[in-house]
């Protein structure tokens, strides 16, 4: 390993290390930071942003990627990811780099806000400026190139738009048509009743213990929009809770649970280097997605389930463990993306995927998203949006400037449904462990065939390399198809 290798991955772990006390800021905000704060927490995380920037185009930094030539695996990967992120940071200059930390805790307040008045013309002045700063950024990326598949590349390395789009029209026919017929058939009796908050966060510690997550590296907190945030040791979960509606918090909870147990279980010598994360925002949501539908819907998962929550609630409204399990997998109309059954989900991604291309591209203004989103709205659902907070107010996205992310959601769904699929030929008897309750056999193939690896493989070749076969949607489109009309006898 050259001098100048050790050189560039010392200064990386620190600005790793910085970068994690910058991502502490923002869960902080989001979870416990006092409102009156917001204003001088948009100006520290500038500052903080200015000196990860200074670090992140040190030209210092620069001639140690030109000059470094490591011969291990490991740190050729990590060589790789230094040299893409200078290519990247060297194009930003640090006036928007600083703009973009102050203005982005500002910008998911007033989304807050507005959601929860209903009032999309107080948060336009915001997504403006926000979809300004970004457009700016994609441009200055993407050097003559189109910016929305710049801003991918931060997401989702080594994929572009049209390639999401060309996956899209492939999806989009068999999604339709089982939707249609599932919508169709008779609909399963919701779970109803109160379920306690209390109650919820404990069932919710619970299931993030059965999945494995660590919490003495980890806790959870309440949000107004569930995420994740860190990596390596301090890898933090956030739910969310409606007491007439507690799959809302406990799907929530697992599908965090799969992003923290990707960061978790990468290999300890990877920690704050640049390959000790995940490697995509794909992949990463092929854990979460996984970890929430395949594992957590699935017949035998529920059962085990059911039992849980009859231990925590009492007596359930519905009959019985093939009841529940029909109940927590309802196709329905509805307008949340978040709240959306396996059969929809995707739909809703295709929407946005589509609106913010347009937007970041310049096609469509923000003065006319809300009218945009309402038309494709009753396009592809048949059905009008009933109020701003179920349509174009409804994520938070957009409000702290993630163009270019939504794809991934999708992408991850296609991912999720490949590992699903080598899971089960590898471990035959899956379904006996998860309704008894043990779902070590699941999770442990994940993390020794995907997650302990972080970013040593590209996206693609890291879902090849745990599958052994390249991703297709195929998998996601048979397992949907099988699944749902085995549950309404189609």
């Amino acid at each position: 390993m050259s001098d100048a290798f050790e050189q560039a991955l010392a200064h990386a772990r620190q600005t790793e290390a910085l970068a994690q006390i910058s991502g502490r800021l923002g869960w902080d905000q989001q979870t416990v930071m006092p409102r009156g704060a917001n204003a001088q927490r948009s100006e520290e995380m500038a500052a903080l942003e200015a000196v990860l920037h200074a670090r992140r185009t040190d030209q210092r930094y620069g001639e140690w990627l030109d000059k470094a030539a490591p011969s291990d695996p490991a740190h050729r990967a990590m060589l790789r990811e230094m040299r893409r992120d200078w290519a990247r940071n060297t194009k930003v200059p640090a006036r928007l780099a600083a703009e973009l930390a102050r203005v982005t805790p500002l910008s998911q307040t007033a989304w807050e806000e507005a959601r929860l008045a209903g009032d999309v013309a107080a948060f336009l002045p915001w997504l403006k400026q926000m979809l300004g700063l970004r457009r700016e950024e994609g441009h200055a990326i993407a050097d003559g190139g189109d910016p929305y598949d710049a801003l991918m590349q931060d997401y989702e390395p080594g994929t572009d738009s049209d390639d999401i789009a060309a996956m899209f029209a492939r999806m989009r026919p068999r999604l339709v048509a089982l939707r249609e017929a599932v919508l169709g058939a008779d609909t399963p009796a919701p779970l109803t009743g109160h379920f306690a908050q209390d109650g919820q966060l404990r069932l919710s510690r619970r299931l993030a213990e059965h999945m494995g997550y660590d919490f003495t590296r980890g806790r959870i907190d309440l949000a107004v929009h569930p995420f994740s945030s860190g990596s390596g040791d301090d890898v933090r979960i956030t739910t969310r809770v409606a007491v007439d509606d507690p799959f809302n918090c406990l799907y929530s909870t697992l599908h965090e649970v799969g992003h923290a147990a990707y960061e978790q279980g990468v290999d300890a010598a990877y920690a704050l280097t640049p390959i000790g994360r995940g490697v995509s925002m794909g992949v990463h949501e092929s854990q979460s997605r996984i970890y929430e539908n395949q594992l957590g819907r699935s017949r035998a998962f529920t059962a085990w389930l059911y039992q849980a929550m009859g231990q925590e609630f009492g007596p359930l409204s519905v009959a019985d463990a093939d009841a529940f399990y029909a109940a927590v997998n309802r196709v329905t109309k509805g307008y949340i993306r978040t709240e959306a059954d396996e059969v929809q989900y995707n739909l809703h991604i295709m929407l946005r995927f589509d609106l913010e291309r347009a937007l970041v591209r310049g096609q469509l203004q923000a003065d006319d998203l809300e009218e945009a989103w309402n038309t494709r709205f009753a396009q592809d659902f048949g059905y009008p949006v009933d109020r701003p907070a179920d349509g174009v107010l409804q994520d938070v996205h957009w409000a702290v400037g993630l163009f270019g992310y939504f794809p991934t959601y999708a992408l991850g769904n296609v991912y999720a449904g490949c590992l699903f699929a080598a899971m089960q030929a590898d471990l035959p008897q899956l379904q006996g462990q998860l309704e008894a309750g043990d779902s070590s056999a699941a999770t442990g193939w994940l993390r020794a065939r995907l997650q302990r690896f972080g970013a040593l493989r590209e996206p693609v070749e890291t879902i090849t390399h745990a599958c052994g076969t390249a991703p297709s949607e195929e998998p996601l489109l048979a397992y949907l198809e099988q699944k749902f009309a085995a549950l309404y006898d189609l």
